[in-house]
């Protein structure tokens, strides 16, 4: 179970059966599995994009503070991917 967020060094992946497909009549990012889709609000599937693996935490964080001066990247994102792994959909 993950705490607050996630550790600043994991290098997050998405998960071997999930898939990141942009559905261009809902206009929605959506996470595709065997058995289930998950339909993305925001900017989570710009934030799922960076999980490849290369990556580590810290340098999605900066990436997205770079592409949004302002924004709370700092704190919302390890959290998010914090809960993503925690759905089994991060690795």
């Amino acid at each position: 179970m993950v705490k607050a967020g996630a550790a600043p060094h994991w290098r997050p992946r998405l998960a071997p059966a999930v898939v990141l497909r942009h559905d261009r009549v809902r206009g929605a990012d959506l996470l595709v599995m065997p058995e289930r889709v998950v339909v993305l609000t925001g900017h989570a599937g710009t934030v799922l994009g960076l999980c490849d693996g290369e990556r580590d935490v810290r340098g999605i964080v900066g990436d997205l503070g770079a592409r949004f001066p302002g924004s709370p990247v700092a704190t919302d994102v390890p959290v998010f991917l914090g809960r993503m792994r925690a759905e089994g959909w991060l690795r």
